[in-house]
């Protein structure tokens, strides 16, 4: 008897992305990974020209407020190197500010997709 392999996300919240599956679960992975970055994080589905791109919206933690600005930009492009690396995309990556991020009531909106509808 055959059996199914592990399941890595829920289908329904994975994007594709040039041609790869990305689920937000993989991107939080890598967020949690790095101890300045809070959880609260926005991804941007967005198209230019015919590719779809993805931007990677993150918060500070609130510990980390106080980072210079040579240190917030090796952050940033360590987030970008891991997701390169682990997921296959790149991406745009954006560090705000501790709050700076919408919180939403009940279920977490992590997705937006700003791609024309056909």
């Amino acid at each position: 008897m055959r059996r199914i392999g592990k399941i890595t996300g829920r289908s329904d919240d994975m994007m594709i992305i040039r041609g790869v599956n990305v689920f937000p679960t993989q991107i939080e992975e890598l967020i949690s990974k790095l101890p300045n970055l809070s959880a609260h994080y926005l991804l941007e589905v967005n198209k230019e020209g015919h590719l779809d791109t993805l931007k990677v919206n993150v918060e500070l933690n609130t510990q980390a407020t106080g980072i210079s600005a040579g240190a917030l930009s090796d952050l940033t492009k360590e987030l970008k190197h891991m997701i390169k690396t682990h997921v296959g995309v790149s991406t745009e990556v954006v560090i705000k500010k501790p709050f700076e991020l919408e919180r939403s009531v009940g279920k977490a909106k992590r997705v937006i997709d700003l791609r024309p509808k056909k």
